[in-house]
């Protein structure tokens, strides 16, 4: 008999962010991402270096959370460009969210380049202790 620790919500959590993190990969995403799981809430870190923190929106509709940032022109009309590797313009990233996650009560901070969005788990999602009951045995008459 094998016996292995199953958490639903990460699984779910790991599948979508695997296949996002392949798709960023093949497209070459402009907001790398970080997801961890803590006990009481999943963060994402998001990666906006010379981002206008103004310019960022965090969004939840209908389970998917959006984070949609843009990195505006900054050529003077006397210099010229000769090298260009950082993205510019408007960027988005989508990541569904599992059921197991309170999105009423998402919040975000933008610190060095990087947002940070925290996701509280749902207090049903959250491990608990199973209580046993104890009793009395009886036996059974035949």
């Amino acid at each position: 008999m094998l016996l292995t620790s199953i958490d639903p919500f990460i699984q779910e959590f790991e599948r979508q962010f695997n296949r996002l993190a392949r798709q960023s990969v093949e497209a070459g995403s402009a907001m790398p991402m970080d997801g961890l799981r803590r006990d009481d809430d999943v963060v994402l870190k998001f990666d906006l270096p010379g981002i206008d923190p103004d310019s960022i929106e965090v969004t939840v509709d209908r389970g998917v959370l959006s984070v949609t940032a843009r990195r505006e022109e900054e050529i003077a009309e006397n210099e010229r460009m000769f090298v260009r590797e950082r993205p510019m313009g408007a960027f988005t990233r989508r990541v569904y969210l599992s059921e197991h996650l309170d999105s009423d009560r998402i919040d975000a901070g933008y610190a060095n380049g990087v947002l940070v969005v925290r996701i509280p788990v749902l207090e049903r999602a959250k491990p608990r202790k199973v209580e046993i009951q104890r009793g009395e045995s009886k036996a059974i008459k035949a």
